[in-house]
């Protein structure tokens, strides 16, 4: 979890993703990060995120995020 916040406070660094749980629902987080997000994720775990995975509820909060890709590495 820790490299996954790392990421995300380097995208966007005045976003708090301790506590936030609406990241899209809020629009805190633009398509531009997202698409980094997703890019950060692909690289540092090693995974590929189809289409079906990039919805609003993996992106939500840190701890979806984390929750997708524990899935995903599964």
């Amino acid at each position: 979890m820790e490299e996954l916040m790392n990421i995300l406070e380097e995208i966007c660094p005045d976003v708090d993703f301790e506590n936030e749980e609406a990241l899209v629902d809020d629009k805190l987080l633009s398509s531009f990060e997202i698409i980094s997000i997703i890019a950060e994720i692909s690289d540092e775990f090693g995974i590929t995120l189809s289409p079906a995975e990039i919805i609003p509820d993996n992106f939500n909060s840190a701890q979806r995020m984390w929750d997708m890709i524990q899935r995903l590495q599964g």
